[in-house]
């Protein structure tokens, strides 16, 4: 038999929290009975070079089951994860990265990994590879 542990947030980082659990529980209700809603709300928080028309188009149909969120939008993920972080933030950390060796870290930029996705897509293009 297994046994539920929780452990309380720590004050610290409860204190940086984005949000509290009663909003967070709001917005869970939200995104159960209003997912249209709550979704909608969620997608306009990232920059979308089209913006959707329609947040989803599901069906559940036996034989047919077909999930499709934000379809007839177009957005760069780049542009999101990456661009619009670099005037503001590009000395801060991005990515944590650690290795399986305990001693091996690293800290990565925003700027630096902006960098390396770069040189990554020009690699790419250089040996042919190209959007669709």
């Amino acid at each position: 038999m297994s046994q539920i542990h929780k452990h309380a947030i720590p004050a610290n980082i409860a204190d940086r929290c984005l949000i509290n659990p009663e909003q967070y529980a709001e917005k869970y209700q939200q995104s159960v009975n209003e997912p249209d809603t709550f979704w909608g709300e969620q997608g306009k928080i990232l920059d979308w070079i089209k913006p959707y028309s329609q947040v989803k188009n599901t069906s559940f149909a036996p034989g047919n089951v077909s999930i499709k969120w934000y379809e007839d939008g177009t957005l760069n993920l780049a542009a999101n994860c990456l661009d619009r972080h670099l005037q503001a933030n590009g000395d801060r950390t991005a990515i944590i990265w650690e290795g399986d060796d305990a001693t091996q870290s690293k800290n990565i930029t925003y700027r630096e990994l902006h960098r390396d996705v770069c040189r990554f897509a020009n690699t790419l293009l250089d040996l042919g590879i190209k959007k669709r």
